[in-house]
């Protein structure tokens, strides 16, 4: 019985020395680095880059006839625009008309096989960002459109 005693004490203590070191090694490491070692320069700490809030610019569906060989399709699509600035929000907004002029030419030109494929589909989008990228008047620059995103493409 005492053997089985000092056991079980000699255990208590040595899960108390364990928690104890791990404790002392867990508030050590949150100290600052001055204070764990004396003379060094302490160091302003990282701040999180500033990232700015995405732009964009949902545009209303386009529904466009794509002609072919043998018969003729539908392209149903949704866009939307990711904006450089609020500027280019507002100039694609003012001359709304004119961004959906665009779109329906570089859509209507499209051909059935390429635009099915999602190399087809990266090219219509880089295509309808050069179109809208150019200025709409020549005293201003053109909006800055950083990617045209497809939120529905379909193909009847």
């Amino acid at each position: 019985m005492l053997r089985l005693l000092k056991f079980i004490l000699l255990l208590v203590i040595i899960i108390g020395a364990t928690v104890g070191a791990t404790m002392w090694f867990i508030s050590r490491d949150s100290a600052p680095a001055a204070a764990a070692v004396p003379g060094q320069v302490s160091q302003a700490p990282v701040q999180a880059p500033v990232v700015p809030a995405p732009i964009f610019a949902e545009l209303d569906p386009f529904t466009v006839t794509l002609y072919g060989e043998l018969r003729n399709r539908i392209l149903y699509t949704a866009i939307t625009l990711r904006l450089g600035d609020e500027a280019s929000r507002k100039q694609v907004t003012d001359y709304m008309p004119e961004v959906r002029d665009r779109i329906l030419k570089v859509l209507s030109a499209q051909q059935l096989p390429v635009i099915q494929t999602p190399e087809g589909r990266q090219a219509l989008g880089d295509s309808l960002k050069t179109a809208l990228t150019r200025p709409f008047v020549t005293q201003l620059p053109g909006p800055q459109v950083v990617d045209v995103l497809f939120t529905a493409f379909v193909v009847q």
